[in-house]
């Protein structure tokens, strides 16, 4: 396997996909335009907006936000908001603790214990420690540092277009930052369990790619100390594949001595519908579990959950202190966010309105041929795009995605070159909303058919 630590210049750039162009701002409104000049004054271009036209949202309510005109748009992108925007008890939580208390972790506290004996509940049994971070990229980062402890070695496997985070060790095996970040020498990658190519043997194929990555690793000297694996593979381009399917490159890694790092910040929360996490759709056969922002609804947390074992061993020569990580107020914020995941049974809402909206998206896209695929498990939906009419399956998907945004509804799009609609609303989404959205959907269909056109 070659190494992929210089990708060509040619590679598409992923972070251009659904980027607004800041030299298209005298197509904004006057205010718009003011305020874009006021945001780019400040934190200048290095944080990207979204869509041709960007929208300005002043407040949010369940699965909608709304712009400074009071329009009402429908978010069916946003997970981080796990049970929605707006969300009182979330919101009263973080009130209730910020006005009695809110500090460090070298304190003896109640609220970060019970969370966490609550929080390991949802997981295998050997997975019976959790660690508290600020991010999804500091937890990580302390998983690689942890694996790296543990093995002896250095490799990461990664799948071609995954995104881990942005700390430097993250960002060094996150190759969906595109060619001007390269990634680590240390890292190889593979291409993900492309279903739509390969069907029920993508995990056959996927397995393969994992042992040549691992061989490679091995006779330049690096080893194996992780795959590192968001596991419905999102900013590939969204393969949940059959239940299983990742099962034997897990133990293809184990048995080569590396350990397995499952990163759930986007399919966990049980936005799959089947599990609370992405990763007990194929296996429990995991090392490492790591989280991130939608545990706490936004607020920021990470988590590390790991075994005794690797958790006292790697603490016998080692620390680790996040000054903030488990603060009070983003554990209060989490609990709410369990409570309301368990108690509004949101995971399967998720698998029942996911299967809905699924259904729909597959029978307003059947008319289209530029639209090839639909794949998903419970909100989480990839629709794969194919090119059309001499425009790139990225231009067309592009298209899509705008021209919806035009009929206020939020999506984005994701792949290597921007192919693969990505639909992956907050929880609380419901059916009335999958009503709007297909309609909705039809129309932006329809119309980049008829015109090749956004609005």
């Amino acid at each position: 396997m070659t190494s992929v630590s210089t990708p060509t210049a040619s590679t598409t750039r992923t972070t251009m996909v659904n980027r607004f162009d800041p030299a298209s701002a005298a197509d904004l409104g006057t205010a718009e335009q003011a305020l874009l000049a006021r945001r780019r004054a400040v934190l200048g271009d290095i944080y990207p907006l979204f869509y041709q036209r960007p929208i300005h949202v002043v407040r949010g309510e369940g699965a909608r936000l709304f712009d400074a005109d009071g329009h009402e748009y429908l978010d069916a992108y946003n997970n981080v908001l796990a049970v929605g925007h707006g969300n009182p008890r979330v919101a009263q939580a973080v009130a209730g603790q910020l006005a009695r208390m809110n500090t460090h972790t070298r304190y003896l506290q109640d609220g970060v214990v019970e969370y966490a004996e609550r929080f390991l509940e949802t997981y295998p049994a050997h997975l019976d420690r959790v660690i508290f971070t600020n991010s999804g990229s500091e937890a990580n980062d302390l998983a690689l540092v942890i694996a790296r402890w543990r093995t002896g070695a250095q490799g990461v496997i990664v799948t071609e277009n995954a995104y881990h985070g942005t700390t430097a060790l993250v960002a060094g095996v996150s190759p969906e930052n595109g060619p001007l970040m390269p990634l680590a020498p240390f890292v190889r990658t593979v291409p993900a369990p492309d279903t739509a190519l390969h069907g029920d043997a993508a995990g056959s194929v996927f397995a393969a790619a994992v042992r040549e990555a691992i061989a490679d690793l091995r006779e330049a000297g690096i080893g194996v100390s992780a795959l590192l694996i968001d596991t419905i593979m999102s900013t590939d381009g969204i393969y949940p594949g059959v239940p299983g399917m990742l099962a034997e490159a897990f133990r293809d890694v184990r048995a080569a001595g590396g350990l397995v790092i499952a990163d759930e910040v986007q399919p966990g929360v049980g936005r799959l519908g089947t599990a609370m996490w992405g990763f007990a759709r194929h296996t429990d056969e995991v090392d490492m579990v790591t989280c991130g922002k939608p545990l706490a609804g936004g607020l920021p947390i990470g988590t590390l959950v790991l075994s005794s074992e690797l958790s006292d061993g790697y603490a016998v020569d080692h620390r680790y202190f996040n000054t903030f990580g488990g603060n009070p107020a983003s554990i209060a914020a989490a609990t709410a966010v369990l409570d309301e995941v368990e108690e509004r049974d949101l995971m399967g809402s998720a698998a029942r309105v996911g299967a809905n909206l699924a259904s729909a998206i597959s029978s307003a896209s059947a008319p289209y041929g530029w639209v090839t695929d639909v794949r998903g498990s419970g909100l989480f939906i990839g629709v794969e795009i194919a090119p059309d009419g001499g425009r790139s399956a990225g231009e067309v998907a592009a298209l899509v995605v705008n021209a919806l945004r035009e009929r206020r509804v939020l999506i984005s799009a994701v792949g290597a070159d921007g192919r693969v609609l990505k639909v992956r609303p907050p929880l609380v989404f419901t059916d009335g909303d999958v009503e709007l959205f297909t309609e909705r959907y039809a129309d932006a269909l329809a119309h980049v058919q008829r015109t090749g056109g956004a609005r």
